[in-house]
């Protein structure tokens, strides 16, 4: 008995099928049923929503998001040796778990789930922050997702939520506050993975906005946000320099000092050079 359900505990469901965590997947599970079901808590009311989850491994979120009501799971898990743990979750729930054992970054959940969707996940480290900046940015917002509920390294949390002057601003920051709001909701540390990463972890919980927060082209965007960071040492009139002549001018008219570092900069300024960038084009 595992205490949120009457599966059996996770030390022994990876003992039976012989599950032991891989580094080249970004592998490191979480053992405590009862902190897998408060990570799910924070995705909010599960019970009109189908879930996406990536990387389950034994699904001990798995059984978290179940637990909590979950309308339904999809979990998309690369590893062939976690098939048979997921399945005898499946049959505890039925109907209510859908198993797809492929690469997250192939597969197109949308055609296996029913909107509003949630995403919540103890992501793999080695993909994690590749999905995310594929679920921020679509081609259409909003997107697919109404929340993200996910783990990482404390260290890419941190970028996530940064603000400017704060030496973790960066893309990362920009790309999330443009179009979500979010915030760290839970840390925790190496001991309560198996194995132990070296790093301690934290959820981040991001909810879509409707609109970005700022008006700006999503491309140009990009290219002078990734302009400026690139070079983060320099003024801002010297990284952007290989965008164009004018960019002084448009730094100018954005209220941005030239001599400023790109990440002293917000991101209402950003959107604002961008806005001004697409309109000399």
């Amino acid at each position: 008995m595992s205490g949120i359900d009457d599966l059996p505990p996770l030390r022994d469901v990876i003992a039976r099928h012989g599950i032991a965590a891989k580094k080249s997947l970004g592998q490191n599970f979480l053992l405590d049923l009862n902190l897998t079901a408060k990570i799910a808590r924070q995705a909010g009311d599960l019970s009109a929503a189908d879930v996406l989850e990536v990387g389950p491994g034994p699904g001990g979120l798995t059984r978290g998001l179940l637990a909590e009501g979950a309308r339904k799971v999809l979990a998309i898990e690369k590893d062939p040796r976690c098939m048979e743990a997921l399945a005898e979750i499946a049959a505890a729930y039925p109907g209510q778990l859908e198993v797809i054992n492929g690469d997250a970054l192939e597969v197109n959940p949308q055609a296996h789930l029913t909107p509003p969707i949630k995403v919540a996940a103890n992501l793999p480290y080695n993909v994690g922050t590749e999905l995310l900046v594929r679920w921020l940015t679509p081609k259409d917002w909003p997107p697919f997702w109404e929340s993200l509920t996910l783990m990482f390294q404390r260290e890419v949390a941190q970028r996530i939520v940064a603000e400017p002057g704060n030496k973790a601003y960066g893309r990362l920051a920009i790309l999330s506050q443009w179009r979500a709001d979010p915030a760290i909701v839970m840390e925790l540390p190496p001991g309560a993975f198996s194995p132990p990463p070296k790093v301690n972890s934290a959820v981040v919980h991001l909810t879509a906005l409707p609109a970005p927060r700022f008006p700006a082209d999503p491309s140009v965007l990009n290219r002078v946000v990734a302009a400026g960071f690139n070079q983060r040492r320099k003024m801002l009139r010297a990284a952007l320099k290989p965008l164009g002549p004018d960019m002084e001018d448009h730094l100018r008219t954005a209220g941005i000092a030239p001599t400023e570092r790109a990440e002293q900069v917000s991101l209402e300024a950003f959107c604002a050079l961008a806005r001004s960038v697409a309109g000399a084009s």
